[in-house]
């Protein structure tokens, strides 16, 4: 019983070893380059932000938090989804960041992200429908 067990985990590997090949046909391999259905211009992160040492990768999250409330706010505001609506330039939420947050502690930086995480969350129904309409979703 223990033998047919090992065989069949022996025949089980080698099946596994030999569909290898056929698999590597197809393009798995994620690109670290962005690739977007809408909106291809969208302006990059700022280089500092792409910069952050790992240990201190939540203010680069806080950033992209304020980034995405500020830019799904004014989608609701504006009553538009244009492309520089959407994705405009990261200066107001870094200039946010800097007035309100920079010299934050860890913790404090946290609590913030998920303020606007909420307020994100909020105006992303109502966003969605107008970019939607718009066909920028």
């Amino acid at each position: 019983m223990k033998q047919a067990r090992c065989l069949i985990a022996l025949i089980a590997m080698a099946v596994g070893l030999t569909a290898g090949p056929a698999f590597a046909e197809r393009n798995l391999v994620p690109t670290l380059e962005p690739s977007f259905n809408v909106c291809t211009d969208r302006p990059a992160e700022p280089t500092w932000m792409q910069e952050i040492p790992l240990r201190q990768a939540y203010q680069r999250v806080l950033v992209q938090d304020i980034y995405r409330a500020q830019n799904l706010e004014r989608i609701v505001e504006t009553g538009s989804c244009d492309c520089a609506i959407r994705f405009p330039t990261w200066d107001e939420a870094e200039a946010t960041f800097r007035e309100h947050h920079a010299s934050a502690e860890r913790w404090e930086m946290l609590q913030a992200s998920d303020v606007y995480n909420r307020r994100a969350n909020d105006a992303r129904l109502e966003a969605k429908a107008i970019c939607e309409a718009a066909g920028n979703w």
